[in-house]
């Protein structure tokens, strides 16, 4: 995995329904980072948005993921959808700091922000950036950012001088799904629909695909971005790009889909591991 020229993943790795396609069977839900990071080098902080993890939890990702992984940990909703974020730059700072233990893994922190945070809060923003002095990709939600207007080319200039990554949402496969499934009709209630805004203002594009249930269905929309992220490694880039589906259920799947696809346009490149190895006997108690 540390050979591969961009970084790979799913939206978490807990869930029990890999047992189908990715963990073995008997494999414990503590053991499912272990083998996750033995198949993909990234994942998507999701978990810290939602709630900050004790210290020990930190200690045992940390004993628990490669060194070459990443694990790009979202700032968690009270900072992101909270008051003002210069207010907030002392929580910013505690939670940057409760995840040391990890090191570089944690590369770049995201700031997933609300659609209600829009151009006026500009400023607000770029102080945040200024004085938190970590690697941070964004990801904006407000329509202004999406009309190709002043506003949006004002976000764009100001985030390419600072060369952080604007993070780009594509949910149009979750969206071309007319199934009234309620796992579908959940993730596309959750989801923002909004245009992907595909750009590279540093070393390391930062995609989010949100993927049709029927892993083939994806494709359409998928292989634009096959030569989009083969372009960047190409550019001497290291890209990101993680894959979900709506309950997430078959995620892995399409990940691995889209890497066959990579390796077609880049030859040379090399495949996942078929199936993860068993935790070995002496680490299991630090898990």
């Amino acid at each position: 995995m540390s050979l591969l020229p961009y970084y790979l993943g799913c939206p978490s790795w807990s869930e029990l329904a890999w047992r189908d396609h990715l963990y073995p069977d008997n494999a414990r839900p503590a053991d499912f980072l272990q083998l996750y990071g033995q198949v993909f080098n990234a994942v998507e902080g999701n978990t810290t948005f939602y709630a900050q993890p004790s210290p020990a939890t930190v200690e045992r990702w940390a004993q628990s993921m490669p060194g070459h992984f990443r694990f790009t940990a979202k700032f968690p909703r009270e900072i992101s959808h909270g008051a003002d974020l210069r207010a907030l730059l002392p929580a910013a700072e505690s939670f940057v700091g409760l995840l040391k233990p990890l090191g570089g893994r944690v590369a770049p922190f995201w700031l997933q922000l609300p659609a209600a945070f829009g151009p006026h809060r500009l400023a607000e923003l770029m102080a945040f950036i200024d004085e938190l002095q970590q690697p941070v990709a964004v990801e904006v939600r407000h329509p202004a950012f999406f009309a190709r207007g002043d506003e949006e080319r004002m976000l764009n200039r100001l985030l390419m001088a600072r060369e952080v990554e604007r993070i780009c949402l594509d949910p149009r496969a979750l969206f071309s799904c007319t199934l009234q499934t309620p796992a579908v009709l959940h993730a596309q209630d959750k989801k923002p629909k909004v245009p992907p805004r595909p750009t590279a203002f540093s070393q390391s594009p930062q995609v989010r695909f949100i993927g049709h249930p029927d892993v083939e269905a994806n494709d359409t929309f998928l292989l634009p971005w096959v030569e989009k992220i083969a372009g960047w490694i190409e550019e001497g880039r290291t890209p990101y790009i993680f894959l979900h589906t709506s309950d997430n259920h078959r995620a892995p799947i399409l990940a691995r889909r889209f890497h066959g696809q990579l390796m077609q346009r880049l030859p040379g490149l090399p495949a996942l591991p078929e199936h993860p190895r068993e935790p070995v006997a002496e680490q299991l108690g630090l898990l």
